[in-house]
């Protein structure tokens, strides 16, 4: 017990001690930009688990810019990259994510980090899901049985995910056991939690959450529910109010050395694992193995 508890205070004081070296180096000779802000458009699980709540302070002092979040589903941010209305996105939709890269809507594209997704539920797991492999299997179980299943319903990332595993499944859930909650991660969790139902979650925020949820992790491990982000532009020759320097600044942010080892390390002291897992100059084809 003293062990973990020292590893946390460790884990801890070096997430800070990286955290104030950043700021102080990248503060001195730093010169204020023209236009400082920039509209971040990113998921609500880069949010909910408090990611940015340490990585966006440290961007800010380093380059000058100001960052105004976006916290909203991916097909939302997306949405707003693809009519201009960002500077840069931070999104976990890969096949979505490509769809702007062909229309010339964003540039820049570069891998960030991984996590996974997983599907939790009542402890109780009326459906009988718990440890299965597959996560078409379990979303099968769980339709077969009618029992309660909490879609975010809202077009983020997540819920594309989801839909995928419906669609490797074969089936188009409806009903009344087919909750369509219309909200962020962190709510919808909050909401299956409440009903006694299953949803389909990433693991960071699942895990910055569950002190106040009544889930469990019941399935995990399918090559599917791999989560991946990425950062990118928005293309400043197709909109020419875009911040381009700025959301430039900002992808540089992301994939560079030092902001990798943040993100590698972010989660450790609470949950014993990192929430994401750097990923900067690897190829998608390597993750998850």
């Amino acid at each position: 017990m003293h062990a973990a508890r020292t590893s946390s205070v460790l884990n801890t004081l070096f997430v800070s001690l990286v955290s104030i070296l950043l700021l102080t180096s990248f503060s001195v000779g730093a010169q204020a930009p023209a236009v400082r802000e920039v509209i971040l458009a990113t998921t609500t699980s880069t949010a909910d688990t408090g990611l940015l709540d340490v990585l966006i302070p440290i961007f800010e002092q380093q380059t000058g810019y100001l960052v105004k979040t976006i916290a909203v589903g991916t097909g939302q941010a997306l949405a707003l990259g693809s009519r201009g209305e960002a500077d840069v996105l931070l999104c976990h939709a890969p096949s979505s994510e490509l769809e702007l890269v062909e229309a010339g809507d964003v540039v820049n594209r570069q891998l960030v980090m991984h996590n996974d997704f997983i599907i939790v539920g009542p402890p109780g797991d009326p459906a009988g899901v718990r440890g299965l492999k597959s996560a078409a299997d379990a979303f099968g179980k769980i339709a077969s049985s009618q029992s309660s299943f909490v879609s975010r319903g809202d077009d983020s990332g997540t819920h594309k995910k989801e839909k995928e595993v419906w669609g490797k499944l074969g089936v188009s859930p409806d009903g009344d056991w087919y909750i369509e909650a219309g909200a962020g991660m962190g709510r919808t969790l909050s909401i299956a939690s409440e009903k006694e139902a299953y949803t389909l979650t990433d693991r960071g925020t699942y895990l910055s959450l569950r002190n106040t949820l009544d889930l469990e992790i019941l399935v995990e491990g399918d090559a599917i529910l791999l989560n991946i982000y990425h950062v990118m532009q928005v293309n400043p020759e197709k909109f020419d109010k875009v911040n381009a320097p700025g959301a430039q600044a900002f992808v540089e942010f992301m994939v560079s050395p030092k902001v990798q080892e943040i993100i590698s390390t972010f989660g450790v002291d609470k949950y014993g694992s990192p929430l994401f897992f750097p990923d900067a100059g690897k190829n998608v084809e390597d993750l998850g193995k």
